[in-house]
């Protein structure tokens, strides 16, 4: 059974301080909330600060990247080991910021990927279109070369363990969402993709979620859909009675 997966990534925002007053006066919040997997995904310098506000809630830790090598001369980048000794439980991969402003590759989404699941992270792997993607009618072809290569060599366990996410490029930070149509199709695809190419049980154990402008107005009718199991959060995640209204939303909802 998937329960709805609600993540909050707040990219470059708050402080140590800022988040760690954030999860301690979230955490009671949502402490009866048993059939939501909520994470936040603060900045690298909280990620231990938070783990420690969350310890024994549940509240789950993310970091928002991690470098594939164990260690080297690579300033400025942190090691999948590093995340996990912060006390991350989970790891954020190839975001559509990462891909557009930082280079990376489907291949290098595919290095990371492997590199998190070494060190029993859980990643949550992002995948979608660009708004030039989706007007030459190429979000589907898009998908599948994501999912092929970002995927690569995984089998069907790993994948069944992972949390993809799918955020419509042209819908992040713009306010713009995609429909409930739009949103319900690609999750189908990447389902069916999953079937094809992993097996029955990876396509029915991976949560496959929600990732452009996901808010407190749209959330219920995106987990609505059957193959919408929750999602990732940006700007709506950094106050606390909104990414609160957001996770109460998404409640009642298993597939």
């Amino acid at each position: 059974m998937r329960h709805p997966f609600i993540a909050a990534n707040w990219k470059m925002h708050k402080t140590v301080h800022e988040a760690v007053v954030f999860v301690k006066e979230f955490r009671s919040m949502v402490k009866d909330i048993d059939d939501v997997e909520i994470v936040v995904a603060p900045p690298f310098t909280a990620v231990h600060a938070v783990a420690e506000a969350a310890r024994n809630t549940n509240v789950g830790v993310s970091a928002q990247n991690l470098h594939w090598e164990k260690q080297g001369a690579f300033t400025g980048e942190i090691s999948a080991e590093m995340v996990r000794e912060a006390g991350a439980e989970y790891v954020i991969i190839g975001h559509s910021e990462r891909r557009r402003l930082f280079g990376d590759t489907d291949e290098l989404v595919n290095r990371r990927l492997v590199a998190a699941l070494g060190v029993k992270l859980t990643p949550i792997v992002c995948i979608g279109e660009t708004l030039d993607e989706r007007e030459a009618n190429q979000t589907l072809e898009v998908l599948d070369r994501q999912i092929k290569i970002g995927l690569d060599r995984m089998t069907g366990e790993q994948v069944g363990s992972l949390v993809i996410a799918y955020e419509p490029v042209w819908a992040i930070g713009t306010g713009r969402n995609a429909t409930p149509e739009q949103a319900g199709e690609a999750h189908a695809h990447i389902r069916q993709r999953l079937r094809q190419w992993f097996g029955g049980d990876a396509a029915d154990n991976c949560q496959v979620i929600y990732g452009g402008s996901a808010k407190g107005d749209n959330i219920k009718e995106l987990v609505a859909l059957p193959d919408v199991d929750g999602a990732l959060v940006g700007g709506a995640s950094l106050e606390i009675k909104g990414f609160f209204d957001i996770v109460a939303k998404s409640r009642g909802r298993a597939a």
